[in-house]
């Protein structure tokens, strides 16, 4: 069930901070999605490809979906017709995979490269070398049908507000060397980072993109 009043006062933050509002709808119906979409919500966040592609088929046409969750390189061919943003590159193998797929589709795809700040191993993401790799190989020319355009991150799942400050403003500086790092950096820039539980956090460090769920939707 939809969460109205908590709703416009997430988009009234976000307006007010110049933040992208990525409302995550996975594991909720067509119907909450629709509700949401008619109170103005255009950006949809999903965690699985095939939940991702089921929704798009059934929804307008004008909605953005973007990947947050994981990405498995066997799913890629399947989600790239219906997604306008992948938050989840988290490997040379997957962004590799994105291109040979992108190719084929004559099509760009707009990516994020996610850096693990967090402290849990189940975590997925780049560590700083393996993402001075990536841009290296991108300043090299090697991927001309993806557009890199930021960063994502998940912090620690921990009530220790300063550990999770902490992890974002590592992101933000991540962020900051990496666009200095670009030969072309006019399209990188995107900082995803922030959920329900610390999206105010994330942005007082510098994100510039919040992925919602639960205060909207209601709990899973």
């Amino acid at each position: 069930m939809i969460d109205k009043a908590n709703f416009a006062n997430i988009i009234q933050f976000c307006n007010q901070q110049g933040v992208t509002l990525v409302a995550v709808s996975k594991t909720k119906p067509v119907e909450d999605i629709t509700k949401l979409y008619q109170l103005g919500q255009r950006i949809f966040g999903e965690n699985k490809v095939q939940e991702l592609v089921e929704k798009a088929q059934q929804l307008p046409g004008n909605i953005q979906w973007h990947l947050i969750g994981h990405l498995q390189t066997n799913k890629v061919k399947q989600v790239l017709p219906h997604v306008a943003l992948i938050h989840s590159v988290d490997s040379l193998h997957l962004l590799e995979e994105i291109e040979h797929e992108s190719a084929k589709l004559s099509q760009k795809t707009e990516i994020l490269l996610q850096v693990k700040i967090a402290v849990e191993e189940t975590k997925y993401g780049l560590n700083e070398d393996e993402l001075k790799e990536i841009i290296e190989l991108v300043n090299a020319g090697k991927f001309t049908h993806i557009v890199t355009r930021g960063l994502m991150g998940m912090a620690s799942f921990t009530e220790a507000e300063e550990q999770v400050k902490k992890e974002f403003a590592s992101l933000k500086i991540i962020f900051n060397k990496t666009k200095e790092m670009l030969e072309t950096s006019s399209c990188f820039d995107i900082l995803s980072m922030g959920m329900s539980g610390d999206f105010r956090l994330a942005v007082a460090e510098g994100s510039n993109m919040v992925r919602v769920g639960s205060l909207i939707f209601g709990e899973r």
